[in-house]
């Protein structure tokens, strides 16, 4: 046991003991979550299961749907994407290092890493590919290596584009290959500075003309000065030609996921809250993101709730504070999104948002570690997110952890990202087998 460990234990155990209990009857999640008093502890609630083997057990599914893992031993697996010819691409790694400036700084680092997977970051991007379309992974291979913590990925007109954790890169793609060898070509740096959140999310513009990348904050509400934040807790908009880039939006905390809907093709994030504020304090959330937008970071939480730890205040930037379309729970840490539309993944999941939640550090009940829908009408948030992928907690164990989610729409089928234990989910309605009906017999 190292040092740190030894230190740690004992001051985990006082963490322990002085935990502020949630409130079940706290509803958290839809447009207007309920929003306790803020609780800023001087050692806030950490506790995280640690991994365990699922053995010879599955994710928990809907009936009427089938969970298969088609991908294993990657890692540290992130996000996902489908190649026109029905190719899977999973971005591999784990970046980061920011110095601890605190004590608790120290005990939430050892803390988050109990509850990590002990495989080293793979800086790779992993092929996968389904020959015969049976659902069954035919190929996995190495498609890209030597990259930086990669993360969000983006196809656009015959080129790959990869987020690493301090550049945007890409690379000219020939249908069917197998492997990509190269650096690539940079299209920008990207602000790398501390990366205390180090994911920087990718996604396209429906047209293919602009790329989005969210960049999270250095700090938890600017402890580390505002120095650091220069370029941080926004979206980038990026020329795909140019790599001119400019902010889309700000005050957006962790943005760790984007996507555009398919009813308005409006840029929506999923976007990771603050700490330290009580177990119940903030809601991590899914918000339709607005040119020129400001979300409240680091002086006030969704919408005009002010955070008085930051100083000095900015009233001037509270005013204009956007709330956020839709809570998800505080310290969910939701790391995916994705739309779906039409109905092709069944009748209950038939318009709405895939949110994989990565689940819960600073709490002490764990919250996340799972995949839920939140169903969508008239181009909104319409009802609770309903559970579509759990069981990732068993026993006060993490068999897994959800990361990103993909919706393969030409195929129906969902794709998890699971960094615990280093795996691929897919998601599918049950088909049921078609029977020849009994000929008729034609009458004398």
């Amino acid at each position: 046991m190292n040092r740190l460990a030894i230190v740690a234990i004992p001051l985990s155990l006082a963490l322990t003991a002085c935990q502020v209990a949630s409130d079940p009857d706290l509803d958290q999640t839809g447009d207007r979550p309920d929003l306790p008093e803020q609780s800023d502890a001087l050692i806030p609630a950490m506790k995280i299961p640690t991994p365990e083997a699922w053995g010879d057990e599955l994710p928990t599914v809907p009936d009427g749907y089938t969970v298969s893992a088609i991908a294993k031993d990657l890692k540290i697996p992130r996000q996902t994407l489908v190649l026109p010819n029905g190719d899977i691409l999973v971005a591999e790694g784990s970046g980061g290092k920011a110095p601890k400036l605190r004590p608790k700084d120290v005990i939430a680092g050892w803390i988050k890493q109990r509850g990590k997977s002990s495989v080293e970051g793979g800086d790779r991007i992993t092929l996968l590919r389904d020959s015969d379309g049976d659902g069954q992974t035919d190929l996995q291979t190495t498609f890209i290596e030597g990259l930086d913590a990669p993360y969000g990925l983006a196809f656009v007109d015959g080129t790959l584009y990869v987020a690493n954790q301090g550049s945007l890169v890409s690379f000219a793609y020939t249908e069917g290959a197998t492997k990509i060898t190269g650096t690539g070509t940079e299209v920008t740096k990207l602000p790398a500075k501390v990366n205390h959140h180090w994911t920087k999310a990718l996604t396209a513009s429906p047209d293919g003309s602009k790329l989005y990348v969210g960049i999270g904050s250095n700090s938890n509400v600017g402890e580390r000065g505002m120095d650091v934040e220069e370029d941080r807790a926004v979206i980038w908009e990026i020329d795909r030609e140019s790599g001119a880039s400019r902010i889309f939006a700000s005050g957006i905390r962790n943005p760790t996921a984007l996507a555009f809907d398919p009813w308005s093709d409006r840029l929506w994030a999923v976007v990771n809250e603050r700490d330290e504020l009580g177990p119940q304090l903030v809601p991590d959330y899914l918000t339709s993101v607005r040119d020129g937008g400001f979300y409240g970071w680091p002086y006030s939480y969704y919408g005009q709730h002010v955070d008085p730890r930051i100083q000095p205040q900015r009233p001037d930037l509270v005013r204009k504070a956007i709330s956020p379309d839709y809570a998800l729970g505080s310290h969910v840490a939701a790391l995916g999104v994705d739309f779906t539309a039409g109905g092709s993944f069944g009748e209950r999941f038939g318009a709405g948002a895939f949110v994989g939640m990565h689940g819960s550090w600073n709490r002490a009940d764990p919250s996340g570690y799972k995949v839920v829908f939140v169903p969508f009408s008239g181009g909104r948030p319409n009802g609770k997110p309903i559970d579509l992928i759990t069981g990732f907690l068993k026993d006060g164990k993490a068999r897994g952890r959800p990361v990103g989610v993909t919706y393969d729409a030409a195929r129906s089928v969902l794709l998890v990202a699971d960094d615990v234990s280093n795996t691929v989910w897919r998601v599918a309605p049950r088909r049921v087998p078609r029977t020849n009906p009994t000929p008729s017999v034609p009458l004398e």
